[in-house]
């Protein structure tokens, strides 16, 4: 680490717990009814979408509403890739997408997930990228950051047989937190030189005598926003946000890397107003900052490093391989971190091109369940899961009945944590293996041995948890893993949602009880290190035999060599 890495990073980690605090604040308020501002307009699509005044919702009618909702956007995606060819704005003639890499593409965008086995600048038309993945990458977002105050009112509300309304906190979070914030990004980065524009692609003079290039265009600053600021991560272009036109300069970097964990962060502190206890946000805030800095450290150290062999040759500067000298080592290992530490997915270097240390970050952090920071709304009560399991755990070493902010944690609510907990890792291991013992998974690997092998579980991990980066070395573009990564991402999104607001319909049904001397406080540095320890201790018994074979064996390796 140098100095330049220490400060670059340091700022970074300051200025997002800096904006934090207020911004979570604001979103509290939002979501709580109490901004007027926009109420006309959030009673308008109120009224246009059926909802009555004040009507709430059992966990069970939110689940459906939310599944409900998700599927017919998902079904609109699909539909749009498959018709493109004979809609507007497709100003380069781009025909249908084939069905298998329709319903990935779908699916991606419809849970958060955001993987791209295409590129964008050669196989969507500008009404798919507006019409179908930009709105998704709205409400996907929003639909994060419903369930999220779904569960928060659960914990935060006694003997109450409703969460919430679905509808009312899906268009609040919409209006009042993702539209404002994309478009003041989007402005932001207009400003840099991300472009937005509808006119079709351009023939330029290259520095060869009589040679032209086309360079490919579109309304990428408005989509570039929203998929940082939603945690979506879906490129306009191919090569993502290492694209000239999609992230030019360092300020635009910068940017774009601070508003990937903006709103995760902000989160936290909604949740601590929320429950009307700020203690309990910082507390969970101070445990993704924890892992975040620990394994940012690492990967920037390994990248700074470099390959020993070109050290030995005289190479400084760290490994600059799949970089871009705009962006240089350290802003690249940062951005690798955040993007992985939310289930964000965007890239501004190729991930299949770190060090084996370098790599191993990213792929471990999806790998603990997208939930340091993670992705609006899904990393915290991913987060907040963990917690009902540290605060189980506890109660069980000390021979009490566990409880989290004043509600008992009993069998039911442990068993859905279970399931959210548990069926992220089963996606990732069990699609690995079939992947790598069947014909039509090994064809996708570009690169023999162990990192053959890294990109596969690289890449299930990504679906898995709802990331939607890649190594970018594994062939994706085959039924195959259009079908294989696509279910992963149904299971990963869906199947996580509905035990979460059952938990949280538990607890609303609950009667609050008072701390007694048995109860552990939960926002000491006592639950934080516990907190971090139980993300840890998951993830380190679930997935270090496979990362052994995969990156650890490849540092092996490469530092015998």
């Amino acid at each position: 680490m140098t100095w330049h890495s220490l400060a670059v990073c340091g700022l970074y980690i300051i200025l997002l717990l800096v904006f934090a605090v207020p911004l979570g604040r604001f979103f509290a308020r939002a979501m709580a009814g109490e901004l007027g501002f926009l109420r006309p307009l959030e009673r308008a699509l109120c009224r246009l979408g059926g909802v009555k005044d004040g009507e709430e919702m059992t966990w069970s009618r939110y689940a459906l509403a939310a599944l409900a909702f998700n599927f017919i956007g998902l079904f609109v995606v699909f539909l749009l890739l498959r018709w493109q060819g004979e809609l507007p704005l497709n100003p380069m003639g781009l025909g249908e997408v084939a069905p298998d890499l329709a319903f990935n593409t779908a699916v991606s965008f419809a849970s958060n997930t955001n993987w791209q086995a295409y590129g964008g600048e050669t196989t969507l038309s500008y009404l798919t990228q507006m019409l179908g993945l930009t709105v998704q990458n709205f409400v996907s977002a929003a639909t994060g950051i419903a369930v999220l105050v779904a569960f928060v009112r659960g914990l935060a509300r006694s003997n109450s047989q409703t969460i919430g309304n679905f509808w009312v906190d899906l268009i609040r979070a919409t209006i009042y937190v993702l539209l404002p914030l994309s478009l003041v990004l989007a402005l932001g980065l207009a400003a840099e030189g991300v472009v937005q524009t509808l006119s079709p692609y351009t023939e330029v003079q290259t520095l060869e005598a009589g040679a032209t290039q086309s360079v490919a265009l579109g309304p990428a600053a408005s989509q570039v926003a929203i998929k940082q600021l939603g945690t979506n991560g879906g490129g306009f272009f191919n090569v993502n946000s290492a694209h000239p036109l999609e992230n030019p300069t360092p300020i635009s970097n910068f940017l774009q890397c601070l508003a990937i964990l903006l709103i995760p962060a902000a989160l936290c502190h909604t949740f601590g107003s929320m429950i009307k206890d700020r203690r309990q946000g910082w507390a969970v805030l101070a445990a993704m900052t924890v892992l975040f800095t620990v394994l940012l450290a690492v990967c920037v150290g390994a990248e700074r490093m470099g390959n020993p062999a070109l050290v030995d040759l005289g190479a400084e500067g760290g490994n600059m391989e799949g970089k871009e000298v705009r962006f240089g080592v350290t802003a690249s290992a940062l951005w690798a971190t955040a993007t992985t530490a939310a289930s964000n997915g965007s890239v501004n270097s190729m991930h299949d091109a770190f060090t084996p240390l370098g790599g191993l970050v990213p792929m471990w952090l999806m790998q603990l369940g997208e939930v340091v920071f993670g992705g609006v709304g899904s990393g915290l009560y991913g987060m907040l899961v963990f917690a009902i399991v540290a605060v189980f755990l506890a109660g069980l070493m000390v021979g009490r009945t566990p409880e989290y902010l004043g509600k008992k944690i009993e069998a039911f609510e442990i068993k859905m944590a279970s399931l959210v907990v548990l069926f992220p890792p089963a996606c990732v291991l069990i699609g690995t293996a079939i992947a790598l013992s069947c014909e039509a998974g090994r064809a996708g690997i570009s690169n023999p041995g162990v990192h053959g092998y890294s990109e596969v579980l690289y890449g299930f991990s990504s679906a898995g948890n709802n990331n939607g980066s890649a190594f970018g070395g594994l062939g994706a573009n085959s039924p195959f893993y259009n079908a294989a990564l696509g279910v992963c991402m149904l299971i990963a999104r869906y199947w996580l949602i509905v035990p979460t607001l059952a938990i949280a319909g538990s607890l609303a049904r609950k009667r609050a009880v008072p701390a007694g001397p048995g109860t552990m406080p939960t926002h000491t540095p006592l639950f934080v290190v516990l907190l971090i320890g139980v993300v840890i201790l998951v993830g380190a018994l679930t997935f270090v035999p496979a990362l052994a074979l995969g990156p650890v064996v490849e540092h092996l390796q490469m530092t015998a060599e």
